[in-house]
């Protein structure tokens, strides 16, 4: 009889153990494997928009490279054309380099706007599935802590909502990074056009 209940007394205490309550209960074993499942798909979408904004970076790199190795090889061009040319045949035809100059200028800028754009949807994105896998990490510790404590229910509800109603916080800003970004390559495509008429005029 003694040894039964120092068994009991040995026993007790790992069966009241979370984790081993989680085990022997159906339901609570039945979430949690379902939240790790979920945390792994998270986890998965975070490291593939991860690899998606570190593509579309490079992109817009190659767009910037691409701009001013046209530019500046366009305009060395233009230079030695015109340094052949006493009778200003050039001059008069300026306006043909300089619409050229001016639609890919154009097409490079808007090839950067929307590359930039698809950079920002894709980080909000990725701070989204962040914010996601935050939530639902707190929710598997909690789970583990408190074993058949954890209320189903009001948890699983808890979670569904903090989901649903997570507005994102936008913030009025007149001006952003991209803006600018635009605004410099729109300047810079300005300058190369007051550059190529100087070149082929002077």
């Amino acid at each position: 009889m003694a040894d039964e209940n120092a068994n009991q007394s040995i026993m007790e205490p790992k069966s009241w153990h979370p984790l081993h309550q989680i085990a022997e209960s159906p339901s609570h074993k039945l979430l949690l494997k379902q939240w790790l499942k979920e945390e792994e798909l998270i986890l998965n979408r975070v490291s593939l928009k991860e690899n998606q904004i570190d593509s579309v970076r490079k992109e817009i790199t190659m767009l910037f490279i691409f701009f001013f190795l046209f530019h500046s090889t366009a305009l060395i061009l233009l230079f030695s054309s015109s340094s052949r040319d006493p009778h200003g045949f050039a001059c008069r035809r300026s306006w043909i380099p300089s619409l050229c100059s001016l639609c890919f200028s154009l097409g490079i800028i808007w090839a950067i706007r929307y590359k930039t754009d698809m950079e920002g949807h894709l980080e909000k994105l990725l701070e989204r599935e962040k914010e996601d896998k935050n939530l639902l990490g707190k929710c598997i510790e909690e789970l583990k802590k408190k074993g058949l404590e954890f209320d189903l229910l009001k948890e699983v509800d808890a979670l569904r909502r903090a989901k649903s109603l997570r507005v994102e916080a936008k913030e009025v800003r007149k001006w952003s990074a991209r803006d600018f970004v635009t605004l410099f390559f729109f300047t810079v495509s300005c300058f190369v056009l007051v550059i190529t008429r100087a070149i082929l005029c002077n």
